[in-house]
């Protein structure tokens, strides 16, 4: 039962890493720009007479040690090939830490995206102490809720809103 619970809490977080956060989508680019920047540099580099990249298989490895950052590229000898690498050790360096910096800041920051929820919830408890309320306290619950149901109707007759949802039991 608690592997179960735990592979579901897995599941949920994996599926909002990719759903919900631009993990994916910066990867991917950041995927297409290494090849396309190895290739660049591959192609460049055969210029020049005495280049360390004579295959594009190195030109991959350059490209990751490159913008890893871990000091263990060589440099290009090539003019063309020093441009190219060094525009792809910024790009892909920004696009390498920004996915990360990204998908932890969207992952955290996701549930305070969604104050309909916090007010939803906070409706839900207060109509389970309406027991406790006295009837001065609900003739201002009625008006308040009377002020949000005019407030919704002149929101939803705005012509092109579409901020609000419709009933999801109406059909549309």
């Amino acid at each position: 039962m608690r592997r179960n619970l735990r592979s579901e809490h897995m599941k949920r977080f994996v599926s909002d890493l990719l759903v919900h956060t631009p993990l994916t989508r910066m990867v991917l680019l950041l995927v297409v720009l290494w090849l396309a920047f190895s290739i660049a540099l591959y192609q460049a580099e055969q210029q020049a007479g005495s280049t360390s990249v004579h295959n594009v298989a190195q030109a991959l490895y350059w490209g990751v040690a490159a913008f890893s950052t871990a000091g263990i590229a060589s440099k290009p000898e090539s003019g063309l090939g020093l441009l190219i690498g060094g525009t792809w050790i910024i790009v892909g360096s920004v696009l390498f830490f920004g996915a990360i910096v990204a998908t932890i800041t969207t992952y955290f920051t996701r549930p305070l995206q969604r104050p309909h929820r916090r007010i939803i919830d906070t409706i839900e408890y207060n109509l389970e102490q309406l027991n406790d309320l006295s009837i001065d306290e609900l003739d201002l619950l009625r008006e308040t809720v009377d002020g949000l149901i005019d407030h919704v109707e002149k929101l939803k007759s705005r012509p092109g809103n579409r901020g609000l949802r419709g009933d999801p039991h109406k059909p549309a």
